[in-house]
């Protein structure tokens, strides 16, 4: 049971922003979410967005750092993979 997150380097809003993903389960991911305070509306179909100023915190919690291109072979891997225009 592992939470993974990759650098922060996407842009939007403003800032810069991570994923946070799981390779076990979506209860996993929003559980770990919700222990590090990301609220539940940061969820996007298959990870979480975290701003630059929670990566930290997250991966002192246990995230486990990742290169970016990791997150989809992880996904994919795992069976979590939720690309967009696909239903949940």
């Amino acid at each position: 049971m592992t939470v993974y997150i990759d650098p922060p380097m996407w842009p939007g809003h403003g800032r810069m922003w991570s994923h946070l993903i799981s390779d076990t389960s979506y209860e996993e991911l929003h559980a770990f979410a919700a222990s590090i305070g990301c609220p539940r509306r940061a969820f996007e179909r298959d990870h979480y967005d975290i701003p630059s100023h929670r990566y930290a915190a997250a991966v002192a919690a246990g995230a486990v750092e990742v290169p970016s291109r990791e997150v989809i072979r992880l996904l994919v891997g795992a069976g979590l993979r939720r690309p967009k225009g696909r239903p949940a």
